[in-house]
């Protein structure tokens, strides 16, 4: 995260005051829940101040890689690099946020943004508490070919605001930029927890990643909100951590080293046993279109 989004709450603030009201008047909608609300805001908030502490250890680490860099594909700061950064922090997104939801201790970092049954302004701040310590690995490489620290965390800050607008009912589509562009749309999908929505539409600020890796799903049927397993609750501390204890209770019982790694690195939904499946077994167990 950079200045940038902090410059930005007050306008985020005011775009879920104004959401508010229109959504009080499309009562079709999910709308907005107080405690779910409050959840959202308080690990927001959370989020700020642990990434705040975490940037004293990204900083460095991204100067000495950009001290160390192998190439520098920016010409020395020529203007292009900045379109060429456009599209290596996009696919560095890309490959965070799917790889977050595809080996389980990786999504127990990151589920909680995907925990809130309602689907508007507030569930964009609903940020994890642990991606500050999982998720700066998938940018390092960009300091290592020349991209400077501080260009790196400004195209970080565009990408996180350009992705807060995403969390809205009331965009439907935009048209011929639904191609390129991640859209309301495009992300709605990705927070359904309908089975054929599952693990779809990863993209940061392009849906182009999602086009070419085979990860796009389009949004069809009516989105149903959630985990595929709901919590019962708004404790946010429960609320951001439920994961870390269901994994530690799950490698508590494996039988097997084997079983006890794959409850860390296979995806969500993997058993030893076959009791439970991942989101690619539920896919495949759909009837045919």
């Amino acid at each position: 995260m950079s200045n940038l989004v902090l410059f930005a709450i007050p306008t985020f603030v005011l775009a879920m005051l104004g959401e508010l009201w229109w959504s009080r008047r499309h009562p079709e909608l999910a709308g907005y829940e107080t405690r779910d609300t409050a959840v959202s805001l308080t690990l927001g908030l959370a989020n700020v101040v642990i990434y705040g502490v975490t940037k004293l250890a990204q900083l460095p680490l991204f100067a000495w890689l950009y001290a160390h860099r192998l190439v520098d594909v920016t010409g020395g700061g020529a203007w292009w690099s900045w379109g060429l950064l456009f599209f290596a922090e996009d696919a560095c997104y890309y490959w965070f946020h799917r790889l977050h939801h595809q080996i389980r201790i990786l999504w127990a970092a990151h589920v909680n943004h995907h925990s809130s049954r309602r689907y508007n302004f507030s569930t964009a701040l609903r940020q994890p508490l642990l991606t500050p310590f999982t998720g700066p690995w998938f940018w390092c490489i960009l300091p290592l070919v020349g991209f400077s620290p501080w260009m790196v965390l400004t195209a970080q800050g565009v990408s996180l605001i350009y992705q807060f607008w995403l969390h809205t009912e009331g965009v439907r589509t935009l048209g011929p930029l639904e191609w390129v562009l991640n859209t309301p749309s495009h992300h709605r999908v990705h927070h359904g927890k309908n089975v054929r929505y599952l693990d779809k539409n990863h993209g940061g600020i392009l849906i182009i990643w999602d086009r070419l890796f085979g990860t796009f799903a389009p949004e069809e049927e009516a989105v149903v909100y959630g985990l595929t397993h709901d919590l019962e609750t708004f404790n946010p501390v429960r609320v951001a951590f439920h994961e870390v204890g269901q994994i530690g209770r799950d490698v508590a019982r494996a039988p097997t080293l084997r079983a006890k790694l794959g409850y860390l690195f296979a995806p969500p939904g993997w058993s030893h046993d076959g009791s439970t499946k991942t989101a690619k077994q539920l896919v495949a167990g759909l009837p045919p279109p």
